[in-house]
């Protein structure tokens, strides 16, 4: 029965027929006269305050113990009249709300805590505790709803306010996200305690500095606020916005006292600073704020920031207001502080993880790259994914990813390590392999000794995938350490798994690796990545997105990267990713030069010859006098202390390459020739002559090589 029915006369609001009333299961007879008494006795002499409403919230019937709860006079009557013009306060309007949610569901509405004049013409507020349940007609369907009371303002306050602050404890520091803390508490504490309520942190500590002395204004940043009027907030100061107060706010105050400060705004205190913040008394004015209480937000001895609560109605904040605001400020502030230095450590992680990885890549002919580090977004902190592309010897590269076991500062700096550890080794030329080798050993001695002192010493452990692009073979030599193998996509678009032999993790010690070798023609695609790229739940369902991402990839690699990104990478993706794509160019046949020096030292002569026809054929003649130079020592050297088969090498790339082999194994040394001594300063004369130079051992020996710098023009034509 509805309010609109009443009104046109199917019934009296002080006499309504028995069946329109439901508190128990649906029956299709009319009730007996036993049930009649027992609904007369609810609505007249039953202690219990209750009232009753239609499917539009509207009050059609209420019991006199519900009257002299409310205070309203015995004249006036609720008939027509919805729960928020009965029960003035802020937080009927939440209420009427729950009750929309039982009249939808059909789910009773259990006991909430409510403030709220009892009458229009009151000068105190209330507590009461409100229940609805939802009443049935003869066919089951929700006909309206029945709402109980209870005054419980006499009560002691203390079991009230442990059942709220244990409710709110589950509520607040969900996360550890300041902003999303600072609302939490927001929340909570309006409209509960108040209409409008903003967290401010101290502007320095959110910048990592320690707070000060509260002397002069302090600048507060705006984390979070709310009001029960929506769109209408004391909203002088928006989230992430920065405010000075003076020492005289009550915010300030409160901080320099550690204890909260309420006021009326019409006392003398809160007068003196609204007259320096004319803004904000207007608002304060506008919006019919009376009192205001100030609470300082304190965890582990550190002031972090202030919360103030403003109220418009008549009754001020009272003691129990003050403590429940008290108790749940603080435990906000812990979650704050606790969001506050994950933060601070998380940003320390990222910036010691930026600062190691390459800041870009260098430039190559051998390859064209691009790269992307997603840092993980998971509370465990950053972790230890690292990338890199070393230039080698030869015109060749290395390209390199790696994931560090753990999270936090000391993932990051052991994949500092690491990656220095592999520019290191990377710099000696040896094979994957053997490189991955030598890096399990260096991790294994770098893992923490348990001496029985820590019951929990963590293990150090570590994946890594390490692959060599020739650009003169066009070959690709890879191995990896537990490591998810790449992708290769050919120049026609089609991408594919490379089957590489399974390494254990670097680490464990005594690791066996084993490199494959396989082709890449003028234009492939070879993509690395870590696992954080995958699925943990489906990794196979992850490695055929990214295979169909990098199916007839763009030209441009940013936009590869980007692709990859959206499509394959979880959306809340708790390890990091890293990325790396290249695209390989091959060396045509004319920018190398290749010739066999037999086993004679007059084929020194020959060398030198050959050196300077190949160099005027590529109209290098500046490099003709110091390449000769260091063709004579090297071929000389190899003659004299190595073993054949001896072969000389020129690479006419973004720098002149001179290579000598040898089947030796006996690497070369610098050393000082003394002024008495006859020999000991070719190597140093090629040190001084040319850009750089280095050996690296082969499997059947060992090549010394040099580079020179091009001449400027040859650059300037070859960079056009």
């Amino acid at each position: 029965m509805t309010y609109e029915e009443v009104r046109a006369g199917q019934q009296t609001p002080r006499d309504p027929p028995d069946d329109q009333v439901s508190a128990g299961p649906p029956s299709a007879r009319p009730y007996p006269p036993s049930d009649a008494a027992v609904l007369d006795w609810l609505f007249a002499d039953h202690p219990v305050a209750l009232s009753v409403y239609d499917t539009s919230l509207r009050c059609v019937r209420r019991n006199p113990a519900m009257a002299r709860l409310t205070g309203a006079p015995a004249h006036d009557t609720w008939f027509g009249r919805r729960v928020t013009e009965i029960l003035p306060g802020p937080q009927t309007a939440a209420w009427e709300a729950r009750m929309r949610q039982v009249l939808a569901t059909g789910d009773p509405a259990p006991a909430t805590r409510i403030r709220s004049r009892v009458s229009a013409s009151a000068g105190s507020e209330r507590s009461l505790s409100v229940a609805a349940h939802p009443l049935r007609g003869p066919d089951g369907t929700v006909t309206g709803l029945c709402l109980t009371a209870e005054d419980v303002t006499e009560r002691n306050g203390s079991p009230d306010r442990l059942a709220l602050l244990n409710e709110a404890g589950t509520r607040i520091g969900s996360t550890l996200d300041v902003r999303r803390t600072a609302e939490e508490l927001a929340e909570e504490l309006v409209p509960l305690l108040g209409e409008w309520v903003n967290v401010d942190l101290l502007d320095t500590l959110l910048k990592g500095d320690e707070p000060g002395p509260f002397t002069g204004q302090v600048a507060l940043r705006r984390v979070a606020n709310h009001s029960v009027r929506p769109g209408a907030p004391e909203a002088l100061l928006q989230p992430g916005e920065v405010d000075f107060y003076p020492p005289h706010s009550p915010a300030v105050r409160s901080m320099t006292a550690g204890r909260p400060v309420v006021h009326l705004l019409t006392d003398p205190a809160a007068q003196a600073w609204l007259r320096d913040q004319p803004p904000r008394a207007d608002s304060v004015r506008e919006h019919g704020y009376r009192s205001i209480m100030s609470l300082p937000l304190r965890a582990r001895g550190t002031v972090l920031g202030v919360t103030v609560l403003l109220r418009s109605r008549e009754q001020p904040f009272t003691d129990e207001d003050r403590l429940l605001a008290e108790e749940l400020a603080a435990r906000a502030a812990v979650c704050l502080d606790n969001a506050r230095r994950f933060a601070r450590e998380r940003s320390a992680v990222l910036t010691l993880q930026r600062s190691l990885l390459p800041s870009r890549l260098p430039p190559l002919m051998a390859v064209e790259t691009a790269s992307r580090y997603l840092p993980a977004n998971g509370a465990g902190g950053a972790g230890g994914d690292w990338f890199d592309v070393i230039p080698l010897s030869g015109a060749r590269v290395a390209l390199v990813v790696g994931d560090v076991i753990g999270r936090g500062l000391g993932a990051a700096a052991t994949m500092g390590r690491l990656r220095t550890a592999v520019r290191t080794l990377a710099d000696v030329d040896l094979p994957p392999d053997e490189l991955l080798t030598h890096l399990d050993d260096l991790v294994d001695r770098s893992a923490p000794v348990d001496d029985g002192s820590s019951a929990d010493a963590a293990e150090l452990g570590a994946t890594c995938l390490y692959a060599v692009f020739d650009p003169v073979s066009g070959t690709c030599a890879a191995a990896r350490a537990a490591h998810p193998p790449p992708f290769v996509v050919t120049p026609d678009g089609e991408a594919g798994l490379v089957r590489l032999p399974p390494g254990p993790p670097l680490g464990l010690g005594n690791g066996v690796y084993e490199s494959a070798e396989f082709e890449l023609p003028e234009g492939s695609l070879l993509a690395l990545y870590t696992d954080g790229l995958l699925e943990p739940s489906d990794a196979d369902l992850s490695l055929r997105r990214l295979c169909s991402a990098l199916s007839h990839p763009p030209d441009a690699l940013e936009a590869v990267c980007d692709h990859v990104v959206e499509t394959v990478v979880p959306s809340a993706h708790a390890d990091d990713v890293a990325l790396v794509v290249a695209r390989t160019h091959t060396f045509d046949a004319e920018e190398e030069a290749t010739l066999d020096v037999p086993d004679d030292p007059a084929a020194v002569a020959t060398a030198r010859a050959w050196a300077g026809e190949r160099l005027a054929r590529w109209r290098l003649d500046e490099l003709g006098f110091v390449t000769e130079l260091v063709v004579s020592e090297l071929v000389t050297n190899a003659l004299r202390y190595g073993e054949p088969p001896v072969r000389l090498r020129l690479l006419n790339v973004d720098t002149l390459i001179c290579e000598v082999t040898d089947g030796s194994n006996t690497a070369p040394h610098l050393r000082r020739a003394r002024l008495s001594d006859e020999g000991g300063r070719g190597l140093m004369l090629v040190a001084e002559l040319t850009q750089r130079w280095g050996t690296r051992q082969t499997r059947r020996g060992k090549t010394i090589w040099c580079e020179q710098s091009l001449p400027r023009k040859t650059a300037a034509a070859r960079a056009r």
